[in-house]
């Protein structure tokens, strides 16, 4: 997925894979598709990607083209309508960069989401004292109205770890993120006591890689796969850097990234241990 770009919904991607299913169902290329619009066919492209928004005369355009019944094409435009609206972190988009309410988009329609964390705990078990004192080091000049609208952004993502509908978070951390002073001691107390609880979720799982475990293929940086119930999206991996991120969907690249969270697994202190690691650690502060 390109950088940069204004980023789409889930729904928007979903609908721009259908188009692209139903183009070659109908044994439309690109080429045809792009005449019956009166565009070039760049723009057929970016449509099926979600890489720009979908405009609905343009769809039922492309629909009636592929030879879709009248009335698949009204729900079509319907699906179109709901994707188009904004999500909830819209309002936050004073604070939210572009290239990351894609990642919030993903994160709240993932079934699965699978992490390893080698520096900070992630933002979904933070405490709200700890997610201050990082985006306060993070964001050196934000004003104290920013800041509390950073950290309200990042309390309200948590809220999809309580869902009936919740997805399965399983997060690696490396044994430093646990022994990194961030705040005063309470705050970090606080901290491995919310993850401690976090242990008890059952749709959460938290492994810590001890220092003893040595090196490991993951070791690059910060990484996230979501995985997804809708059968239309593949796995995506979120890499983020200091100014921006990058997104791959390419099989190649979530397989390498999965068989490295597997060995991390394997390698990390087993799950069934991580309440009596943290609660040792915990003693500490």
């Amino acid at each position: 997925m390109p950088e940069g770009r204004a980023a789409p919904t889930v729904g928007q991607m979903v609908l721009g894979l259908r188009l692209r299913d139903l183009r070659e169902g109908a044994g439309c290329s690109f080429t045809d598709a792009a005449t019956a619009l009166s565009v070039n066919a760049t723009t057929v492209r970016r449509m099926e990607k979600a890489e720009v928004g979908l405009k609905p005369p343009y769809v039922e355009k492309l629909l009636t083209t592929y030879g879709i019944p009248e009335a698949e094409i009204s729900a079509f435009l319907t699906l179109v309508e709901e994707a188009n609206r904004p999500g909830w972190w819209h309002r936050f988009r004073d604070v939210l960069p572009a290239w990351f309410s894609l990642y919030v988009s993903l994160e709240g329609e993932a079934g699965l989401i699978r992490a390893y964390e080698p520096h900070c705990v992630p933002g979904l078990l933070q405490t709200e004292e700890y997610a201050r004192a990082l985006l306060s080091t993070g964001f050196p000049h934000a004003s104290d109205e920013e800041l509390d609208r950073r950290v309200a952004l990042r309390m309200e993502r948590q809220e999809l770890l309580r869902r009936p509908d919740a997805p399965r978070l399983w997060v690696v951390l490396e044994e430093q993120v646990v022994r990194r002073h961030v705040g005063e001691p309470a705050v970090m107390r606080g901290q491995l006591d919310r993850l401690i609880e976090s242990t008890a979720m059952p749709n959460v799982t938290v492994q810590v890689i001890p220092f003893s475990a040595g090196p490991h293929p993951a070791m690059f940086g910060p990484f996230q796969l979501f995985r997804f119930d809708i059968p239309e999206l593949p796995d995506i991996v979120y890499s983020e850097s200091l100014t921006g991120a990058v997104y791959h969907d390419e099989r190649a690249d979530t397989v390498a990234f999965l068989e490295a969270l597997d060995r991390l697994g394997a390698q990390a202190a087993p799950a069934s241990r991580t309440c009596s690691l943290l609660s040792a650690i915990r003693k500490e502060f």
